[in-house]
Formats: C-alpha cells, structure tokens, sequence
C-alpha cells in the first residue's frame, strides 16, 4: 500500500526528472543568441505545428494515444493526460510560447525570456513543493520567491545593449512580472506560454519608457 508519503516522494522525483528535462529547453536561448531570428524562425515553426499534431492526435486516434502516453506518459502532469478535456504538453506549449515570443520580440527580450522561464520555473516548481509554506496567490510565496531570485541571476547575466544600470532594473522587474504569471497562470493557462511573453512584454514597455531612444539590436550577433 502506498501511503501519502510514498506518493508525495514519488510526484517529487517525477517532478525532478521532468524538471531536467525541462532544462534542456534552455537550449533554444543558447543557440538563438547564435543564429539570426530569420533562420530560429524556419527551425521552430516546423518543429512547433509537429509537436502540436503529435499532441493533438491523441484525442483522434485511439491507437496512437496508447503508444503516445506509453513513450510520453512519464513527462505528462494529471491534467496533461485527462481524456475530458483538450489540453497540450508542457513540450508544446514551451514552442509554441518561444516561437510567438521569436516573432514579436527583439533578440535581446527573447534570450532572457526564454532563460528566465526554465530557470525560473524548474526553482520555483522544486523550491515551491518541497518547502512552500505560505499561500501566495495561486501556489506558495517560496516558490515565487524562487522564481524571481532565479530569474533575477538570469538577468545579471544576460546579454545587454549598453550595460547601463536601468537595464539592469528593467531586466529585475521583468523577473518579476514572470514570477507573478507563473503563480497566477496555474489553472487557466500555462506558464510555459505566458511567462515568456509577459517578461519580453514588461521589457519592451519599460525600454520604451527609461530608454526610448536605445537601439534594441545586440551588437556583434546575428539579427
């Protein structure tokens, strides 16, 4: 019989191994400080309509759904697999955000958005469930807190136009702004679409209020 601490040891390790595969995702900021958004843009689109027919064929062939959940099922939350209601794979929607933000967004928004979102959420998923002692919104104070923190770090060593110090600021807001749209996100979105969009977003608004007149192109890298 397994008692409530099993079963509470058990979703732990589960959330650590989906956890580390998460992190891999931190890739795809990696390699876009690399390569021109042009040619990120005609490596993720393919990429992100396939991860959605793979993910959505689920619901309209049985046969498939059976070898989809045997091979994925291990990195799929509760309510990733509940035939009742459409829904997409953490994987999906974490193209599907980068891809939308890629398009929107210039370079120097994207690499931290996308960095901030996987690192932030991997601390503030462990942090929040293993020590989230005070209720916070949506989930627990710790594992915002966790979030900003990780994502603050992020910050610091992210790519920048100037170095300015407002950069800086802006960049620790933005974490911010991701931490709330992570907390609030549960139940009604999902995070890996939201975060990215909503840390880009708040540093497109507060570069056009604190530093208009800034040239958003990082030097020396591909546009």
């Amino acid at each position: 019989m397994t008692t409530t601490l099993d079963k509470g040891s058990i979703d732990y390790k589960s959330e650590l191994l989906r956890k580390g595969i998460h992190l891999l995702s931190l890739s795809m900021a990696i390699i876009y400080y690399f390569i021109s958004r042009e040619l990120a843009l005609k490596v993720l689109i393919p990429i992100t309509l396939f991860s959605l027919i793979l993910d959505l064929a689920r619901y309209f062939y049985p046969p498939y759904s059976k070898i989809f959940y045997k091979l994925f099922g291990f990195m799929l939350r509760e309510h990733e697999i509940n035939s009742n209601k459409w829904t997409l794979s953490g994987a999906t929607y974490v193209f599907l955000g980068v891809t939308i933000v890629v398009i929107l967004f210039p370079k120097v928004f994207v690499i931290p958005g996308i960095a901030i979102l996987i690192i932030g959420d991997i601390f503030a998923a462990l942090i929040g469930r293993k020590f989230g002692r005070h209720k916070f919104l949506a989930k627990s104070f710790e594992g915002s807190l966790a979030f900003f923190i990780t994502g603050s770090i992020v910050i610091l060593f992210s790519p920048k136009i100037s170095g300015d110090f407002t950069e800086y600021l802006i960049g620790f807001a933005a974490a911010a702004a991701g931490s709330i749209m992570e907390n609030i996100s549960y139940g009604w979105a999902d995070d890996n679409l939201t975060v990215p969009f909503i840390v880009c977003l708040t540093m497109s608004i507060l570069y056009s209020i604190f530093l208009p007149d800034i040239s958003l192109i990082l030097t020396n890298v591909p546009i």
